[in-house]
């Protein structure tokens, strides 16, 4: 019987653990490891930040329904992870001491940890907001209500989204959350009362950490989507403010640096910035009692998969085989990382480095879509390997489809929402013959109410699948 332990049950682990109970768990034993005692659909958070959707109605609890797949769930923290023995050592919520727990295969979905320290005064317990965790997400919705209440008595009020670190990732949350911003208090009546203001680390709107998103229009031309993206802003009256690294926040200022090295600030009422992201904060250790992290994890924590580490950009861009395709560790092969857990080869947007020496990147994004396909991968190999002693499935992000819906609004009446639809999410040069590097029949950016019918079916789906209901398998990452 194969022991097969699961770190993290967010949409990478959570989709593992299903696959693998499913195929696998009246043979094997699978266990869940996780710190909460709920999965929580972190999309939604963006709609409970403004009070749009109900708590409840963005999590469920996690036994029940890996009762239903033949698999364990322990709620705890890994405190260390042995290659060498095949080990994790656990604190349990339910134990007064640590536990260990052994495996023959580990998949480390964690996500991602939320670096607020990273930038000295951000984050939920200091000066800014965060829809990041669901704790979180419910005192920026509590904050949020406090403002409006504010503008309700005639107070103006400024009110800044974005990113809070110049490595920062998730751009696509903050520009979510505050054109849904602008959608809530258009409604209330309140929009005149209230200064948006997106300032992001991306070198252009529209960026995303993905390098920008360009389509074909209509007459055959190139056209960057955008364009489509900023006219929106621009509609909905939202500063922009781009190419900016935050450095640190007060109670009152948030201070960066810009790409040309300038040093500036931009005063704020109440600010939701993204932090920097980082990987696992565990340690790995040999079997000597050596501490090896260095040898499995990149700096930022994220775990080394099947990929090439070590190019300089433009060689990344010209070399897809550099990112991972079956996501397991170059030297310890019974380890997989999946979504945000696992170590890109580098970024996907060009990185800057400022006259001060500041790099100011946009992270590559691994999260949606993109985790639960990685979540699918691995399970289907680690199946393979216990089933036939091989793996056959693989799929790189220079080879994956992503679809991304931005809300503008969650009514069904007068939301609209901009779908992006990106393939592959990070270019083939080698592939395709275009300066894109991307399928550009396929590629698109589009805006309208449908995107919020859209986005409202997926979600719908993707709560029924995590459920695990009547046919889950067949609707798609």
């Amino acid at each position: 019987m194969a022991k097969v332990v699961i770190i993290g049950a967010g949409f990478a682990g959570h989709t593992a653990a299903m696959y693998l109970g499913d195929s696998l768990g009246k043979e094997h034993e699978i266990t869940v490891v996780h710190k909460f005692d709920y999965f929580g659909f972190v999309p939604s958070w963006v709609w409970l930040g403004i009070d749009a959707v109900k708590p409840r109605n963005t999590v469920f609890k996690l036994k029940p329904i890996y009762d239903k797949f033949n698999v364990n769930f322990i709620q705890g923290v890994a405190v260390s992870v042995h290659p060498d023995n095949n080990h994790v050592v656990l604190e349990s919520a339910g134990s007064p001491s640590q536990v260990i727990l052994e495996y023959d295969y580990l998949i480390i979905a964690t996500g991602a940890h939320m670096n607020y320290d990273a930038t000295p005064g951000l984050g939920p317990h200091k000066f800014t907001r965060s829809i990041c965790h669901f704790d979180t997400a419910i005192q920026t919705r509590d904050a949020y209500l406090e403002a409006v209440e504010r503008m309700r008595r005639g107070e103006r009020r400024k009110l800044v989204i974005g990113t809070g670190h110049p490595m920062a990732a998730c751009q696509g949350a903050a520009f979510e959350y505050i054109t849904n911003i602008h959608h809530d208090l258009t409604q209330r009546g309140l929009r005149d009362r209230a200064d948006l203001v997106y300032l992001s680390n991306e070198p252009e709107i529209g960026d995303f950490g993905v390098g920008g998103i360009n389509v074909v229009r209509q007459d055959g031309r190139i056209a960057r989507g955008g364009d489509l993206i900023e006219d929106a802003m621009d509609e909905f009256g939202i500063e922009k403010a781009v190419r900016r690294g935050v450095h640190s926040v007060d109670e009152r200022s948030i201070h960066w640096e810009d790409f040309e090295g300038n040093y500036g600030q931009t005063d704020y009422d109440f600010a939701m910035l993204i932090p920097q992201s980082k990987g696992v904060t565990f340690p790995f250790f040999d079997g000597e009692g050596n501490d090896i992290t260095s040898k499995v994890c990149n700096p930022a924590g994220f775990i080394y998969a099947d990929g090439i580490y070590g190019l300089e950009y433009d060689e990344l861009r010209h070399t897809p085989q550099a990112w991972p395709a079956q996501y397991n560790h170059p030297i310890y092969k019974n380890i997989f990382s999946a979504g945000i857990a696992f170590a890109p080869p580098g970024p996907i947007s060009r990185p800057h480095i400022t006259k001060n020496g500041t790099a100011i990147i946009a992270g590559a994004p691994r999260t949606g879509m993109i985790s639960g396909v990685t979540g699918r991968v691995v399970a289907f190999n680690v199946i393979d390997l216990i089933r036939t002693g091989r793996m056959t499935h693989r799929e790189r992000m220079t080879e994956m489809l992503t679809v991304c819906i931005a809300s503008n609004g969650k009514s069904l009446w007068n939301g609209s929402a901009i779908v992006m639809i990106i393939y592959p999410v990070v270019p083939d040069h080698t592939h395709y013959d275009n300066s894109e590097g991307r399928d550009m029949f396929v590629t698109r950016v589009e805006r309208g109410i449908s995107g919020a019918w859209l986005k409202q079916m997926v979600e719908t789906t993707f709560m029924h699948k995590f459920q695990g209901r009547i046919g889950w398998q067949y609707i798609p990452e």
